[in-house]
């Protein structure tokens, strides 16, 4: 199984630097199979990868323009990246999704800079207003 896939549907997104680079974090495979489908599907190219750790070992973090992370997974936590990347980088938008509603970690990845943080089930709707609110100017 790849650890990491960049998912594109067709080369002229592969070469269009205008078209935004989603990167999809979750430890579950449909999830990210179906969130890369949306994605493509939207006009948007999806990185998609298993885990934090294999996110940030990818050397994808610097071209990718929003990142959709799941807040459990094992080893580093979405809100322990999201702490992470706030520490080194600071400026990717992050748009946390969960199959475990909590609303203190809810709170918490919004008071710490998330964009959206998405219960699942989510609509595709819901997900891709997000995504459009965290690629405006003002969220980077």
């Amino acid at each position: 199984m790849d650890t990491f896939r960049a998912a594109s549907s067709n080369a002229r997104e592969r070469s269009d630097p205008t078209i935004s680079l989603i990167g999809v974090v979750d430890d579950d495979e449909s999830v990210r199979d179906a969130l890369s489908s949306l994605l493509r599907s939207a006009g948007y190219k999806c990185a998609v990868f298993p885990s934090a750790e294999v996110f940030l070992d990818s050397g994808c973090l610097g071209g990718t323009d929003c990142i959709v992370l799941d807040v459990r997974m094992p080893g580093m936590s979405g809100p322990d990246l999201q702490r992470r990347l706030r520490e080194t980088n600071g400026s990717h938008p992050i748009i946390f999704i969960t199959g475990h509603a909590d609303d203190l970690v809810r709170e918490r990845v919004l008071n710490e800079g998330a964009v959206a943080c998405l219960s699942k089930p989510f609509s595709d709707e819901e997900l891709l207003g997000a995504i459009r609110l965290a690629l405006e100017p003002s969220n980077h």
